[in-house]
């Protein structure tokens, strides 16, 4: 892996109170996975660490409005997703009540996410970015390789790892800055995304391996 803060970015993709926090709507299925992986303080690390080395952050949120409960049709996650409200937003064109709410970012991550820099992109509606302008924000920007995180492991990271590779990114996943919901019935989400992250990901990483790059390049740069 070789990273240069001209052209490889971090995206973090969903890092937010319904799938991150002991009090989101999502903890019950998701919580033991982030425990495990110590999800949130590795999403620290890594916006800590892109921050001090110059690399771009963009965020890839998943927002639900009133008016999206008129869909005449949902998957099963879907379903959950609106019988739950999570993610939910009181309008598109108002912060009423999010401010700590379930949609809103955690607490820990809002200085890096809050800082008049990080790209914050247009919510994604089901699981990839093809309903978002995530692709535009970085290419506009002249990103071409991308550092992909957050959450959930087996839908809207690695929805958005499929979609940025057929869109021509090079893609490493970083594996314990993510997590996955467990169910009797459908399974180990985070163990199944480890398989395809190995299969398609350009590289699966840990943290601290990104960390010592980004650092590194940030090292050479300045030489």
């Amino acid at each position: 892996m070789e990273y240069n803060s001209d052209d490889t970015a971090v995206v973090i993709i969903d890092p937010q109170n319904d799938v991150l926090s002991p009090t989101g709507k999502n903890w019950d299925a998701v919580g033991a996975s982030v425990t495990e992986n110590n999800t949130v303080q590795h999403l620290i690390d890594i916006l800590a660490a892109a921050k001090a080395a110059g690399f771009g952050v963009f965020i890839s949120p998943h927002y639900f409005c009133p008016t999206d409960s008129t869909w005449l049709f949902n998957g099963p996650l879907e379903s959950d997703e609106f019988r739950t409200h999570t993610f939910a937003r009181t309008g598109a064109l108002t912060l009423e009540a999010f401010i700590g709410s379930g949609a809103d970012w955690l607490d820990e991550f809002k200085t890096y996410i809050e800082d008049g820099e990080t790209i914050v992109a247009s919510p994604h509606k089901v699981w990839s970015p093809q309903s978002n302008d995530l692709i535009l924000q970085l290419r506009k920007r002249g990103i071409a390789k991308v550092i992909l995180c957050g959450m959930l492991a087996n839908m809207c990271v690695e929805s958005h790892l499929r979609d940025l590779l057929e869109n021509g990114f090079e893609v490493t996943v970083v594996r314990d800055a993510t997590a996955g919901p467990r169910h009797p019935i459908r399974g180990d989400g985070y163990q199944a995304a480890l398989i395809n992250y190995a299969f398609l990901a350009h590289a699966v990483a840990t943290t601290a391996d990104v960390v010592t790059i980004m650092t590194k390049s940030a090292e050479k740069a300045d030489i």
